[in-house]
């Protein structure tokens, strides 16, 4: 019994000793803790430039592709390469030298082409192996305009404390600091200016780290209803998009050339044309257009040939010994049978060998007609020289 009052107290002892160190040596505080990005933030990494820009009264737009903007305007560059085509560099030079403002940051791959062309390089400080390893912390530079330093210093971020800015042409604008030299330049190109800054102050949550906002409307020279475009390579445009860009009317002509192949070799619902009408055609009709057929074949000569030998055949029943009449006594005796006299019955038989079609008609309608007269005739064979 003693023994379990003292590990009771025991345990008591000891909830209540750390009880007291808690409540005397911690407290409690609401801390804010930022929510991930969403929507356009989450995917555009100059949106809170844009939106920064926008609040101090001018216009920002985000380009993906350059096209040359009014000449009073400003270019923010970001993840860009300065040489990937010599075209648009060219077209951005130009810009510049027109009286264009730009602003690069450190992620501006410009190489020696730029350096020449700007007057602004990167220089590799002297600096031991321990500070190339420390991490980018905040340092505050002061502002030199032209040939004036101010007093007023500003915080500039995650600069690149390995390297300054040089330039052999005249300083408009600078933002140096003590042991680090130039981490900002601009200088005059043409009528325009560039400005260089050593860090990545305008992309995603930078913004709101130090004073890059004061910095960013310090570097674009930003003024009321000022036309600011942000240029950056790091989201570019699907080939799609693209593809669409440059060459919608092609897009729509091959789609177009797709759809009508497709409809010209699809699967009909119907027939083209309605079926004829299934009708039955008379004997009659059969034999006279099977005959105006044999007509025109050989100008009628087959079928006066089968009309001679239809003929030829029905006398043979008809008249007696004719088979073995020479063909001019068959004819005289056909001629005395039927009346007709022998001139036209010979001409009709033995017609020549090239005649009008009108001719051939007649002929065989004649020896038709003698036919079928004979065949009226009764059965017995006929005497030629009754």
């Amino acid at each position: 019994m003693i023994r379990r009052n003292l590990v009771v107290l025991a345990v008591g002892l000891v909830a209540f000793a750390i009880t007291y160190f808690v409540s005397a040596y911690t407290y409690w505080v609401d801390v804010t803790i930022p929510m991930p990005p969403r929507g356009e933030a989450a995917t555009n990494p100059t949106y809170a430039a844009e939106r920064l820009v926008t609040t101090l009264g001018g216009r920002a737009t985000r380009d993906r592709l350059f096209t040359p903007p009014p000449k009073d305007a400003v270019i923010v560059l970001t993840g860009l390469n300065w040489n990937l085509s010599g075209s648009r560099r060219a077209a951005l030079q130009a810009w510049v030298e027109a009286g264009g403002r730009l602003v690069v940051d450190e992620t501006v791959f410009g190489g020696s082409e730029f350096s020449e062309w700007s007057g602004l390089r990167f220089a590799r400080r002297n600096v031991d192996a321990a500070d190339a390893q420390r991490p980018r912390s905040c340092l505050r530079f002061s502002e030199v305009s032209g040939r004036v330093t101010s007093r007023q210093t500003h915080y500039l971020c995650d600069f690149d404390h390995t390297t300054s800015l040089e330039t052999s042409r005249p300083v408009e604008w600078a933002l140096s600091a003590p042991g680090v030299g130039y981490q900002a330049l601009r200088v005059r190109v043409g009528q325009g200016s560039v400005t260089l800054v050593n860090a990545q102050p305008f992309t995603f949550r930078q913004p709101f780290n130090g004073d890059h906002g004061w910095v960013l409307a310090r570097a674009s020279q930003l003024r009321q209803a000022d036309e600011v475009h942000f240029l950056s390579e790091s989201d570019h445009p699907s080939l799609l998009s693209l593809i669409w860009l440059y060459g919608a009317p092609v897009v729509w002509l091959a789609l177009a050339s797709v759809a009508l192949m497709l409809w010209r070799g699809g699967i009909r619902l119907g027939p083209i044309a309605p079926p004829d009408s299934t009708v039955r055609r008379s004997l009659a009709e059969q034999i006279r257009g099977t005959g105006r057929f044999a007509l025109r074949q050989d100008e009628g000569a087959a079928l006066h040939a089968a009309a001679v030998r239809a003929l030829d055949e029905a006398a043979r029943r008809r008249v007696a010994g004719y088979g073995g009449l020479p063909p001019r006594d068959r004819t005289a005796a056909l001629a005395k049978v039927t009346g007709v006299a022998p001139d036209t019955l010979a001409h009709a038989i033995h017609h020549p060998a090239v005649r009008r079609i009108a001719d051939v008609g007649g002929a065989i309608e004649l020896l038709e007609t003698i036919r079928r007269g004979l065949l009226r005739r009764q059965t017995r064979p006929l005497h030629g020289h009754e």
